[in-house]
């Protein structure tokens, strides 16, 4: 009889675990407390603006393994896509310079030697400065490790980093900050090559997902709110989940994977550890066609904006650790947005097109040394009970690539588990 496994979270972290398991000849069941899959990285249709919005801008990279196998194996790898080359084109919204960073594609870095490749006003003695990041010491910041400011850190490293840490660079964990590091910089120029889902996060993420589990038979529960975990009296297992509408007996072959946010897991497991700490993030869409030539992605300095994302039809920003902006009126924030957007894109400033602004106040667990310590592992003390999500202890900062294999190393943990352990 295979093995059935009730995934509970149907955000990134559920589904690369529910893909995983499937492949691997388990019987799937799914379910997630909305009426609709993805969790944090989904797509939805905007009645505003008239169009499909993303519910965050997300940037996949290249040297994202993970990501790039999940979405090979659901059939979506053509929906990330990007420039052929790892060029980061920046624009100082205070200064007006632009410049294009041009990383070699290599594992050589030969870019930092050609002045017209690297940062403006750096040399490649510069660049050494991320040497002591690769030997940082756990519950250090970046700021305790390397050198965290000059041309190099203002014009490279910190606007990349805000995007995939999503709190102050200077603050983060330096362990966290090391680790993504060592799998893209140091793995060459095209691990670094940026990568955006060309027709939405549903596409590339979620949908296919969905398809290939229901055609592989698995049951998708939508709408099923999981209220308590029944553990047995005399054995380390779980012996019932408790959804709102009905009782779940999880027997002898049975087990759960828990993917859910790290405050609703903390009340259904008990004595579990998670992070506390909380980073916001903002994105704002407009309803505006890109100008010709216009990069897919590029870099804003000394602005509210911090990345300008083109696409058909549409401009968007992201906004990292934007707690400061919550109180903000979305108009205002539009507005201010928009005027560093006609800038970088040499569009008039009036009238301001259509936009949206999307706000996700608990976007990420805050990457910082302290929370760090806080991330619980895959496993728990019930031998039929995995943990997944992006806050878990997955060695990365919150993003696509470590909730993907968050997923994934619980659906392994647990199908390796021998059976008499359950």
């Amino acid at each position: 009889m295979p093995k059935l496994v009730h995934v509970v979270g149907a955000g990134l972290a559920g589904l690369a675990a529910a893909v995983q398991l499937q492949r691997r000849g388990a019987q799937v069941v799914l379910h997630d407390a909305a009426g609709y899959a993805g969790g944090r990285c989904r797509s939805y249709y905007d009645a505003k603006l008239g169009a499909t919005l993303d519910s965050g801008n997300h940037i996949v990279l290249s040297g994202h393994a993970a990501t790039l196998n999940y979405t090979r194996a659901i059939g979506a790898a053509d929906e990330l896509a990007g420039p052929a080359q790892p060029d980061y084109p920046f624009v100082d919204l205070a200064t007006r310079a632009r410049w294009i960073v041009r990383m070699s594609p290599g594992r050589l870095p030969w870019w930092i030697f050609d002045s017209n490749a690297r940062v403006p006003n750096t040399g490649p003695g510069d660049y050494l400065s991320l040497v002591p990041l690769l030997f940082a010491k756990p519950g250090r910041s970046v700021a305790q490790t390397m050198r965290a400011n000059g041309p190099l850190w203002d014009r490279l490293l910190r606007p990349l980093l805000h995007a995939l840490l999503q709190v102050e660079p200077r603050e983060a964990s330096a362990e966290l900050t090391a680790a993504m590091v060592r799998e893209t910089v140091l793995a060459g120029g095209l691990a670094w090559r940026p990568l955006m889902a060309r027709n939405g996060l549903g596409s590339a993420f979620v949908d296919p997902a969905l398809r290939l589990l229901q055609h592989g038979g698995a049951a998708i529960r939508l709408e099923s709110s999981l209220k308590e975990i029944g553990f047995a009296a005399d054995k380390p297992r779980v012996q019932t989940l408790n959804f709102a509408h009905e009782q779940i007996a999880v027997d002898v072959n049975h087990a759960v994977i828990l993917a859910v946010p790290p405050e609703i897991a903390q009340t259904l497991v008990p004595g579990m550890r998670a992070p506390t700490r909380f980073a916001a993030a903002a994105s704002v869409h407009f309803a505006v066609e890109p100008p010709f030539g216009l990069p897919p992605l590029t870099g804003l300095l000394n602005g509210t904006a911090e990345w300008l994302f083109a696409s058909d039809g549409r401009l968007a920003v992201t906004v990292n650790n934007a707690e400061a902006l919550l109180d903000t009126p979305h108009e205002a924030l539009a507005a201010t947005v928009w005027a560093e957007v006609a800038q970088a894109a040499s569009l008039p400033a009036t009238p301001m097109p259509a936009w949206q602004v999307v706000m996700n106040k608990r976007a990420t667990f805050a990457a910082l040394p302290d929370q760090e310590t806080l991330r619980p592992g895959t496993r728990t003390r019930w031998n039929n009970l995995m943990l997944a999500g992006d806050w878990t202890a997955t060695g990365l900062p919150a993003t696509i690539e470590g909730a993907i294999r968050s997923g994934q190393k619980a659906a392994d943990t647990l199908l390796n588990e021998p059976m008499e352990r359950r």
